[in-house]
């Protein structure tokens, strides 16, 4: 069993029998009272969000799922396909049921598909990708107008803000956890 304090962005739990992803949670402690903990729940199966508020003290039920390490193949249609590297079984996910993963999946990437009943429901990206930047906003030297950050697009087509010496072609690095830049790799 988990309790409240043990709440952060990613844990698994079940509520009603179903598995609940924590999406977001916020701490607060009122004047007087328990102190109060937030959360928005995805549910894993569906994709529906709730937010629920849980007070210091409450315990929490684990989600049982299933783990597999597979590799991630294509996506077509909204689904995502992955093959297990033991049985080279494929199995289908729905877009909406990766969340922010899909924003790092580039091929031949291995994975964590979390099953649920058998079914897969979502899937865990490794800590760190490398991803090419495939699209680059000029940057000009003494430009103070904005910060020093520039935005790019990366092979997925997700994009995030970059120093501005990272060029077009350039391999990086991005943590997963928070979508941020992490620094360059040499080739």
């Amino acid at each position: 069993m988990y309790t409240v304090s043990d709440l952060r962005k990613g844990l698994t739990i079940t509520i009603d029998n179903e598995p609940y992803i924590v999406i977001a949670f916020e701490f607060t402690k009122p004047g007087k009272g328990q102190a109060l903990y937030r959360t928005r729940l995805r549910n894993m199966v569906n994709g529906t969000i709730i937010d629920r508020t849980y007070r210091s003290g409450d315990t929490l039920e684990p989600a049982a799922l299933d783990q597999r390490s597979m590799q991630y193949l294509y996506h077509e249609g909204g689904i995502y396909y992955f093959m297990d590297t033991q049985t080279y079984e494929q199995f289908g996910i729905r877009e909406e049921a990766l969340g922010d993963a899909k924003n790092y999946l580039v091929d031949n990437l291995t994975v964590d598909v979390l099953f649920f009943r058998g079914e897969p429901i979502g899937v865990n990206v490794p800590n760190f990708v490398n991803l090419r930047v495939v699209k680059c906003a000029p940057w000009a030297k003494g430009d103070t107008s904005s910060s020093d950050l520039k935005t790019v697009t990366v092979e997925t087509g997700y994009e995030l803000r970059v120093p501005p010496f990272i060029n077009e072609g350039d391999l990086i690095q991005i943590d997963t956890r928070t979508g941020t830049y992490v620094t360059r790799v040499k080739e």
